[in-house]
């Protein structure tokens, strides 16, 4: 399973991989009971998931000659409103196709804040000594850590929502090295999934962890980000609502 899938014993877990010390139990060893287990578990805190591609010897499931993002993208162009918690549909899903990744789509219950990992093991480290409210953080491969947050925009306040395009575009991240905010169009990988050169990406604190308001992890965020390195200038910030 991930880094930590429930609340006991959990601070001295994240403790260890923080200090890079990652358990033997992590995403790679997920069987298919596991895998989907892990999927429910996302699905019943209300994460919309629809299917991926998947990582296929050097390249990717889906027949795109050179795919940018091989096995990190959905499998159908109607993601958004295929986007579902139903328990049953995702079931489905997951028994027909067992190498399948999943994703999650933002800006509809929750948005994800994506950072470089080194800044983001630093901010979590720092959010949890303060007591701030923490809620769901993933790690994808070594390069990113993705923290899930309610959202800012929804279909009900459609005269303030922020379309991710304005920072940045799922198949268009290498142009963005630091801060991302994944809102309305965007989407990110869910737990448990797998990455090209037998990366991974897991929980390092489950979904069973409520949604905090981005606003109350940003200053972390933002500051470790400039302390290493990470966030460029002219980034827009989806502060409406």
């Amino acid at each position: 399973m991930g880094v930590e899938n429930g609340r006991s014993g959990g601070r001295s877990r994240i403790s260890q991989w923080l200090r890079g010390r990652r358990p033997r139990d992590t995403g790679d060893t997920v069987d298919s009971a596991g895998r989907e287990e892990l999927l429910l578990a996302a699905a019943g805190a209300g994460l919309p998931l629809a299917p991926a591609a998947h990582p296929s010897g050097y390249g990717c499931s889906c027949d795109r000659v050179g795919c940018p993002t091989p096995g990190q993208h959905p499998v159908s162009f109607a993601w958004q409103t295929q986007s579902t918690t139903d328990r049953a549909q995702i079931e489905r899903w997951a028994r027909s196709a067992p190498e399948a990744n999943f994703i999650t789509s933002t800006g509809m219950v929750h948005d994800v804040l994506d950072v470089p990992q080194a800044a983001g093991r630093e901010a979590l480290e720092r959010l949890l000594a303060a007591g701030v409210e923490v809620g769901p953080v993933a790690v994808s491969g070594e390069d990113r850590m993705l923290f899930f947050t309610a959202t800012r925009g929804t279909p009900e306040q459609e005269d303030e929502w922020w379309p991710c395009e304005l920072d940045c575009h799922p198949e268009t991240m290498d142009e963005h090295p630091g801060l991302r905010w994944h809102c309305r169009g965007s989407y990110v990988l869910v737990p448990p999934a797998r990455l090209p050169g037998e990366r991974v990406v897991e929980w390092v604190r489950g979904p069973e962890y409520g949604l905090p308001d981005p606003l109350t992890l940003l200053e972390f965020l933002t500051d470790s980000c400039a302390r290493f390195g990470g966030e460029p200038a002219g980034v827009g910030w989806p502060l409406r609502g």
